[in-house]
């Protein structure tokens, strides 16, 4: 990761998303539309998942007490947020890993899911070619971000200027809906499903391994 990024990152509270989804009614409504798309997506899954950017572990946690059938990883490059969660009583493994250098064998996973972190890493390219290699074949990944629309930039423009200031300049990756899953294509992936949810202003895929 470049510098800048990992400035931006240490000002960012270790607990940032759990503390968020209780102090602040937007971030607390968000984050309920955004786990409610999840737990759809994922349905009865069982197997290995893996969460990609998985801060303070605040999803990762809520998919392991929610989905009893699956064994659940998270990963994410900022080190202070995963001592965070790893503090946390879960069944979640989590480990400090760079999304392009994922550490773990080929094949290893059932399930992928990338939330909000992709527009967060410059070549992210590499990243889809590292979940490629840690999925088995059939495994499905799923991706959710902003849709990088007027309204969305607009908000974004707002609350980087206000609570999610400490993000100001995090975004160096965006991609519309159509660029998305062009891009999950071109990486070896099938599209099963998309959902755009919270007015517009988020997309999420679901796909396979080809």
């Amino acid at each position: 990761m470049v510098a800048s990024y990992k400035k931006i990152l240490h000002q960012v509270p270790v607990n940032y998303y759990e503390e968020g989804i209780k102090a602040n009614l937007f971030q607390k409504i968000w984050h309920k539309r955004k786990w409610e798309n999840l737990e759809n997506l994922l349905g009865n899954a069982s197997g290995r998942l893996l969460d990609i950017g998985c801060a303070d572990g605040t999803i990762t946690r809520r998919i392991a007490e929610n989905k009893l059938k699956l064994r659940v990883w998270g990963v994410d490059y900022y080190r202070e947020a995963i001592d965070y969660a790893k503090s946390k009583k879960s069944r979640v493994i989590f480990a400090c890993s760079d999304a392009r250098k994922i550490p773990f064998k080929s094949n290893t996973f059932d399930f992928v899911i990338c939330i909000e972190t992709l527009e967060h890493i410059p070549d992210n390219q590499k990243v889809l070619s590292e979940i490629h290699r840690v999925l088995r074949k059939g495994g499905i990944l799923i991706v959710i971000q902003d849709t990088d629309n007027l309204l969305f930039n607009l908000i974004w423009f707002f609350w980087t200027k206000w609570k999610g200031r400490v993000w100001k300049g995090s975004h160096v990756n965006c991609m519309k809906p159509y660029e998305l899953r062009r891009f999950l294509v071109r990486g070896g992936f099938k599209i099963l499903e998309k959902r755009v949810t919270h007015f517009g202003l988020e997309v999420a895929y679901k796909a396979k391994k080809r």
